[in-house]
C-alpha cells in the first residue's frame, strides 16, 4: 500500500445500523471501510483481502468472534479489535488468548474507538518507536537461541519462526529492548496501548503468558520474562 491510499477496515458486525454509523464515521476519518455481517463469510474475506485492520464483534451469525479469530491468526498478520461486553472480563481474556490485539467495550463511544484503532495501526505500521523508554537502539536483539528483528518485525527460536500476533510482537520487542530493567504495568500500557493503567486490566498479564510459552520459556518458573512482584516484568538477558 503506498503512503497515498487510505488504510483499510473490515467491520465484522451483523448489527446493521450500528455497523452502517460506524463505517461512516471511519470513513470521515480517511479510512476505507467495508462491513461484512456473517461471521463465516468475514472468515474467507479478511484472509483474502488482508484488510489493514479487523473491528470484529463477538456475537455474529455464521461462527462466532471467536471462531472467527482463531480462524485467521495464522493467515492474517494485521491487528484484529474486538468488541466485548461493557464489563465482561471473561471475553476479554478468551478473545486475547486466541489472538486478538485489543478489544473495546461495547457501547464503544466514536472517538474512544477511533483512537484505538489508529493507535493499533501506527504500531503494525511502525509509526511509533516503542523503543522510546530503551537504552537499546539495535534492530536486532539475540538472546542465545531466541532472534527478534524489530525491523521485519519477527522473532525466531531455534532458527523457527515464532507465530506472534502484532500485539504479541510490540510486548516482546518493548521487553527484551529493555531486557535486565523492570517495567511496570504502567509503562507498558503507555508504550503499547498509549492509555493509563486502571489497576485491573489484566491483558499484558495474558500477552506475557502466551509469550512465554512461544519462547520457550517455563510458564510456571520462568526464567526469561520474571514476574516481579508489585513491580512489573523483568527480561532477563542471560538465563
Amino acid at each position: 500500500m503506498s503512503a497515498s491510499e487510505p488504510q483499510s477496515i473490515l467491520i465484522v458486525e451483523d448489527d446493521e445500523r450500528l455497523a452502517t454509523l460506524t463505517q461512516e464515521y471511519l470513513q470521515k476519518n480517511g479510512f476505507t471501510v467495508a462491513v461484512e455481517p456473517d461471521g463465516r463469510n468475514a472468515i474467507s474475506r479478511i484472509v483474502e483481502e488482508q484488510p489493514s485492520l479487523v473491528i470484529l464483534d463477538l456475537m455474529l451469525p455464521g461462527a462466532d468472534g471467536f471462531t472467527v479469530c482463531r480462524s485467521v491468526r495464522n493467515d492474517y498478520r494485521g491487528p484484529i479489535l474486538m468488541l466485548t461486553a461493557r464489563s465482561d472480563d471473561v471475553d476479554q481474556i478468551l478473545g486475547l488468548e486466541i489472538g486478538a490485539d485489543d478489544y473495546v467495550s461495547k457501547p464503544a463511544k466514536p472517538r474512544v474507538l477511533l483512537a484505538r484503532v489508529q493507535s493499533l495501526l501506527r504500531r503494525s505500521t511502525q509509526d511509533v518507536d516503542l523503543t522510546a523508554v530503551a537504552p537499546e537502539t539495535e534492530q536486532t536483539l539475540e538472546f542465545a537461541t531466541l532472534v527478534i528483528d524489530n525491523s521485519r518485525r519477527e522473532a525466531w527460536r531455534d532458527g523457527e519462526e515464532i507465530e506472534l500476533t502484532s500485539a504479541e510482537f510490540d510486548l516482546l520487542w518493548l521487553l527484551a529492548s529493555n531486557s535486565g530493567r523492570i517495567l511496570s504495568r504502567e509503562e507498558i500500557f503507555s508504550e503499547l496501548r498509549g492509555i493509563e493503567y486502571d489497576g485491573q486490566d489484566r491483558s499484558v498479564d495474558v500477552r506475557i503468558s502466551r509469550i512465554r510459552s512461544k519462547i520457550g520459556d517455563d510458564p510456571i518458573h520462568p526464567r526469561r520474562i520474571k514476574t516481579i512482584r508489585s513491580k512489573g516484568y523483568l527480561f532477563v538477558k542471560e538465563v
